[in-house]
């Protein structure tokens, strides 16, 4: 058997638009894996049904051929106990030339975020309200939102223009912490007469924990609106400002530490502010040599991947030297080395 849609949504047969839409908004609200961190592969797989459900639902075509075919016949699957899954034909298993697959639930809901204002969610995080997608290091972003709405005849053959890119420069500790930024921007919008308006929007971008350079946050639809083409992307690419005392490597956060010579033979505590404004004392109590490295577990990056979990502080050393030493300083040094 096929899913059941109106039971996913938690309404009946009858609903109206109006219906559909409450339902997915409460629904997402619960089950969105940005809403539900600790939901795991579970949460995604609830949101990907409660999406797929509310984008068939919510279509008029879609939702009678589902009515009267199922979701065999929707998808142009063949019907239970049926060894051919190459008809397309009409009968049981669904109507001729009819094949549906759902779209990526994160661009269809924001999609639906976008073209639903009135609806969002009230005293939600700010990227709920219009919320986009993200990728992490160098991958291009790949954002393909058009929803059902748009594969109608009349846009269907418009190209995509490609996203339009722009920088976003954190400091260390933004993307360390998170933060949350208000970037306005501007397109062009092109009218029915022909002629081309700036417009200018502001939109919340929210950096999450983690992030590192080259992660992306594509807004859909948020770029140029030119005649003849489908409206365009916008992405912001994070870039990082150098930091006077620490280093990404990886997960690692790298520091050098320069300490005197006294220090190096005799042992000393040293004190880091992490990025988060805690102090963090560090008792050093081996003989320390130019190039020598200690390593502080868990205090480096925090793991996008593995929430609470971060990676490893490391602190290189390098010795100042004295310039110039006494007699009487030699000869002390002499004695306390046994030389």
């Amino acid at each position: 058997m096929g899913m059941d849609y109106y039971n996913i949504l938690k309404v009946n047969r009858n609903a109206t638009i109006e219906d559909l839409k409450k339902s997915y908004r409460r629904l997402a609200r619960t089950w969105h894996p940005d809403k539900n961190p600790t939901g795991g592969a579970e949460a995604e797989a609830k949101f990907k049904q409660i999406t797929e459900a509310y984008e068939v639902l919510s279509d008029p075509e879609k939702r009678a051929i589902y009515d009267r075919y199922g979701e065999e016949g929707l998808k142009g699957m063949p019907p239970p106990g049926s060894q051919s899954r190459t008809s397309a034909s009409a009968g049981p298993s669904g109507p001729s030339n009819f094949r549906y697959n759902p779209s990526d639930p994160d661009d269809f809901f924001a999609e639906f975020m976008s073209s639903n204002k009135p609806y969002s969610f009230d005293q939600e995080r700010t990227q709920f309200q219009q919320r986009p997608q993200w990728t992490s290091g160098n991958t291009r972003s790949e954002s393909t939102s058009a929803s059902h709405k748009e594969s109608s005849t009349s846009t269907s053959q418009l190209e995509k223009p490609p996203a339009a890119e722009k920088t976003l420069l954190c400091t260390l500790e933004e993307l360390y912490n998170g933060t949350k930024r208000k970037m306005k921007i501007t397109r062009n919008i092109a009218n029915s007469d022909g002629k081309v308006e700036i417009e200018t929007e502001v939109l919340p971008v929210e950096v999450l924990p983690g992030w590192k350079k080259g992660t992306k946050i594509t807004f859909s639809n948020k770029g140029d609106r030119l005649y003849g083409q489908l409206p365009q992307d916008l992405t912001f690419v994070i870039y990082v400002k150098p930091h006077d005392v620490y280093l990404l490597e990886g997960n690692n956060l790298v520091v050098t530490q320069v300490i005197p010579l006294v220090d190096a033979l005799a042992g000393t505590t040293i004190h880091l502010k992490t990025l988060d404004g805690r102090n963090l004392p560090i008792r050093v109590e081996e003989v320390v040599r130019p190039g020598h490295e200690i390593m502080i577990m868990n205090e480096g990056w925090p793991i996008r991947k593995e929430p609470g979990k971060k990676g490893n502080l490391k602190i290189k050393f390098d010795v100042a030297f004295p310039t110039r030493l006494s007699s009487s300083q030699r000869v002390a040094i002499r004695q306390i080395m046994g030389g």
